[in-house]
């Protein structure tokens, strides 16, 4: 036993079990940079398209992860209106 972490579904004791191994099992396609977890590819891979999915709704500035937008909504005095 490598923890005491329980998960009620194979999969995630599965995606869990590779934080201890230091397995990468997905790999970008453009730069061979391997990840844990597919959601880590994929966050990674828009670094490459350019995309920038996340979107202000007050300047319509966009970013590439959600936690750019998250910091950015502070630069607004009205972030209340996010909530």
């Amino acid at each position: 036993m490598l923890c005491k972490k329980e998960f009620s579904d194979s999969s995630t004791l599965t995606r869990h079990t590779l934080s201890h191994s230091g397995e990468n099992p997905f790999k970008c396609m453009m730069c061979e940079k391997a990840f844990g977890q597919s959601l880590n590819l994929k966050r990674h891979e828009l670094s490459h398209t350019g995309e920038k999915p996340f979107k202000c709704k007050l300047c319509k500035k966009a970013f590439n992860q959600s936690s750019h937008l998250t910091t950015h909504k502070w630069s607004h005095t009205g972030e209340k209106l996010f909530k």
